[in-house]
């Protein structure tokens, strides 16, 4: 085709500009759809999105706008009858009319909404899955986890090579303070249907090694509200909710809200922001170990100025010392041996009038002891006259004896023994008839 027969893309534009704006069908219809992605400065700008009914992946997209005149009303009119302001996540009926712009494409004014279509699809999913988490008893679970006092280990679940991932890298390793973190990727899908089963998969595979991180943190980079649908899941949230170490969410921007939100221990509003938090945490516990470290320098100082004065008296005190311990030695010498001597004559004394007392009775002692042993002699002698066989003779006793052996009974005699009887004056010899 010559190109003299092809047309600017201005012109291009212009044709489908003419073809929208001011077309009957694409004025003033109502539209129904969920917000996402609300942002206010003066005007409102958001998306309207259909998602599909089973996987809830978005199948229609427009980009929308409501002018700063057309708002006030709308916002009054919508609050006033549910309660909320219009804001993402909310099913809602909006009137539209189709506006095609040649430099900033193709968009839907709103001018007027019907507060009846009130919570979207999204909010009150989410409603019914914290109710389920906080009658189950688990939703607080992960938010009573204890962090450590520097969490430096950090496994970190998000999309490998996105662009949020490499901020919070950058971020952690050029803060000032040089904390010395260590963390690792465990790469999940971050949007679509196959988002929550990824990243269940990355918390199994952390808990496998629980003892090597301090904390899980789950990020993802900018991106249209929309595509957060993937985090509004039972699922992931009461496995983020049961998990052991605690879990940072850092996957959308201050107004997106998740049901994550709920159930993880801490929840920032970006990746740098997660790491902001870290680094934070880390750099106060410096502080403290630094104050720490002054206090002990503080008392060190003072113990050491202390034992300077002590040593410089105990060095002026120095040469005195020696004469002065001679003269308190010498003082306590005397008093010892005064003691000494006056104590020795207060024991010798007694011990004086014992030995006089023993020299009169060793003096004494062997007259009466001979005495003693005199009478006993002479009772012993008595005995041995009286019980002598002379004495038993002499009272009319005789002895019979036959070979020199006394006889003691007639059966040691017969008939012509020889006996012989010793009586007190002499003795005789018989013969037995």
């Amino acid at each position: 085709m010559p190109a003299s027969s092809a047309i600017t893309l201005e012109e291009f534009t212009a044709r489908i500009a003419g073809a929208v704006n001011g077309s009957p069908g694409l004025a003033g219809v109502w539209v129904v759809a969920e917000t996402s992605d609300v942002r206010r400065s003066g005007h409102c700008y958001l998306e309207l999105v259909q998602k599909h009914p089973v996987t809830g992946d978005p199948v229609a997209r427009l980009r929308g706008t409501i002018w700063r005149s057309a708002l006030a009303q709308i916002d009054a009119k919508f609050s006033g009858s549910t309660g909320e302001r219009l804001g993402s996540g909310m099913k809602v009926m909006v009137r539209v009319t189709a506006s095609y712009h040649p430099a900033y494409g193709l968009s839907g004014n709103i001018t007027d909404i019907d507060p009846s279509y009130t919570l979207g699809d999204l909010v009150r999913r989410r409603q019914e899955i914290v109710a389920r988490l906080r009658a189950e008893g688990i939703i607080d679970l992960n938010r009573e986890a204890e962090w450590p006092d520097v969490p430096l280990r950090v496994a970190v679940i998000s999309a490998q090579g996105a662009a949020g991932y490499g901020d919070f890298i950058h971020q952690l390793y050029t803060c000032p303070s040089r904390l010395d973190f260590r963390v690792r990727l465990f790469p999940a899908l971050m949007q679509g249907s196959g988002a929550p089963g990824s990243i269940i998969s990355a918390l199994e595979a952390i808990a496998s090694e629980e003892d090597e991180w301090d904390c899980v943190v789950i990020i993802r980079g900018g991106g249209a509200t929309s595509d957060l649908a993937a985090f509004e899941n039972y699922d992931l949230a009461a496995n983020i909710a049961q998990f052991p170490l605690p879990v940072m969410i850092g996957i959308g921007h201050e107004r997106d809200v998740t049901v994550l939100d709920y159930v993880a221990n801490m929840r920032v509003k970006t990746p740098t922001a997660a790491a902001e938090w870290l680094i934070a945490r880390g750099e106060c516990a410096l502080g403290e170990l630094d104050r720490l470290g002054h206090e002990v320098l503080r008392l060190a100082s003072d113990m050491l100025a202390g034992s300077r004065e002590q040593l410089a008296r105990i060095a002026a005190l120095l040469p005195h010392l020696p004469v002065t311990a001679l003269g308190n030695a010498r003082i306590r010498v005397d008093r010892l041996a005064r003691a000494l001597g006056d104590s020795a004559s207060a024991r010798l004394r007694p011990e004086y009038s014992r030995l006089d007392v023993l020299a009169e009775r060793v003096a004494s002692a062997p007259m009466a002891a001979i005495d003693r042993q005199r009478g006993v002699l002479e009772r012993l002698e008595g005995l041995v006259k009286v019980l002598s066989p002379q004495a038993t003779l002499s009272r009319g006793y005789s002895i019979t004896r036959v070979g020199g052996h006394a006889v003691t009974s007639v059966s040691q005699l017969s008939a012509g023994t020889v006996v012989e009887t010793t009586l007190a004056d002499g003795s005789v010899r018989s013969t037995v008839e």
